[in-house]
């Protein structure tokens, strides 16, 4: 819109000039007439869910804006009504074991008591790979590992058949597409990879991500554990791979779920110390190869970030430092499985803006895209689908 009002009045500009200067030309020199002007409530409206967002964005607090960014995880099988009050305003929760009822109904009930504003739904997450790591115990389609010696299509079927499951208990997002390349049986992400190669993982990553229209995919852990060897839950995986080796091998199956319409990716606690000695959570030069290089501009998410307190490093040992790092890196939401101090992150990450170490322009977007994703979930303004290449709202 502002490219096209900018063309307009430039236009405008253009034909003032000829009509002053016409003389230049002789008598006869055509004068050319001035666009019509528009009047700004005739022009093209934006997309509901996006107007609504920005609407709504406008209204909050910075507090509440960060939030906004926290997806957070409460113990049992009520967590609607046992989340603590500093929970109040996070943008989503993530189920796991523990909160998974003995029946598909209670879990549906669960999860729609998750959200007390109909316009505006929390995501609920939960991490369905199927196999060795999978929530709600019913689901028995085909896991990575078993994926990884049949035709790629078998994944388009046990996702279409995984993400059926998940929409009719309620759950939105599904962290369970792993696009790590992993070649090596010992790796803890051996199980979970759908391919040895990157063209091999990368064919089956994009059947997923179509396979699984119902509901929000996820692409994970950005830029990819195979590569590296440690397992992240106790330590800081490296890997001193070059970035021109990751791109030709574990960007791969990134880039065909982005092509195939993922439109979330999560974000890995390992580090290729060739590219940036920080871990990928912290580093703004992977967000910037995931924008710029790979062409992504949906929402990204953090691992779980107890994870980096669980690391043993003294330099990733506190939950609020670690927040604003992951935020300042230019993380869209960021993942706490464990107990977390909201009201500490809201503040240190208000102190961060004050010193002008943040910019709250980067927390603006965030809040603006997830706002704008949980309310095309609404079924207000209309509904989230896969594409072929791009993921859209298309209104009712």
């Amino acid at each position: 819109m502002a490219r096209a009002w900018r063309t307009l009045t430039a236009a405008v500009l253009i034909a003032l000039s000829a009509a002053t200067f016409g003389c230049t030309a002789g008598a006869n020199a055509e004068i050319v007439p001035a666009p019509t002007f528009v009047p700004r409530a005739e022009r093209p409206a934006e997309d509901p869910a996006t107007q609504y967002a920005q609407d709504r964005l406008a209204t909050m607090t910075l507090g509440q804006k960060v939030l906004s960014m926290l997806m957070v995880h409460v113990p049992g099988t009520h967590p609607g009504s046992t989340a603590p009050s500093t929970y109040d305003g996070v943008g989503g929760y993530i189920l796991m074991g523990d909160n998974i009822p003995s029946s598909l109904a209670q879990l549906r009930t669960e999860t729609a008591a998750l959200s007390d504003e109909a316009g505006l739904p929390v995501l609920v997450a939960t991490d369905q790979e199927g196999g060795i790591v999978r929530r709600v115990p019913t689901d028995n389609a085909s896991s990575a590992y078993q994926l990884r010696s049949q035709a790629p299509q078998a994944t388009f079927d046990a996702f279409a058949q995984r993400g059926a499951l998940l929409e009719s208990v309620g759950v939105s997002v599904n962290f369970g597409i792993v696009a790590d390349v992993a070649s090596d049986p010992s790796s803890f992400i051996f199980e979970r990879s759908f391919g040895s190669t990157g063209a091999d993982a990368a064919a089956r990553v994009a059947e997923a991500v179509a396979g699984e229209s119902q509901v929000l995919s996820t692409l994970k852990h950005f830029p990819g554990h195979g590569a590296a060897p440690g397992d992240s839950h106790s330590s800081i995986p490296t890997t001193s791979m070059t970035l021109k080796g990751w791109s030709t091998t574990h960007a791969l199956p990134f880039e065909a779920g982005i092509d195939a319409g993922a439109p979330i990716v999560m974000f890995g606690h390992l580090a290729f110390t060739a590219v940036d000695p920080e871990p990928a959570t912290f580093s703004t030069r992977w967000h910037e190869i995931l924008r710029d290089d790979l062409g992504f501009d949906g929402v990204s998410i953090t691992d779980d970030m107890g994870m980096l307190e669980q690391s043993g490093l003294p330099e990733y040992s506190s939950q609020v430092a670690n927040a604003v790092r992951a935020i300042e890196a230019g993380n869209t939401m960021l993942l706490y499985v464990g107990a977390v101090d909201a009201p500490g992150i809201v503040s240190a990450v208000a102190q961060a803006v004050d010193d002008g170490t943040l910019d709250e322009s980067a927390i603006n977007d965030a809040a603006l895209k997830l706002l704008t994703l949980r309310r095309t979930l609404s079924g207000e303004t209309g509904r989230f689908v896969h594409c072929s290449e791009q993921c859209t709202a298309i209104a009712k």
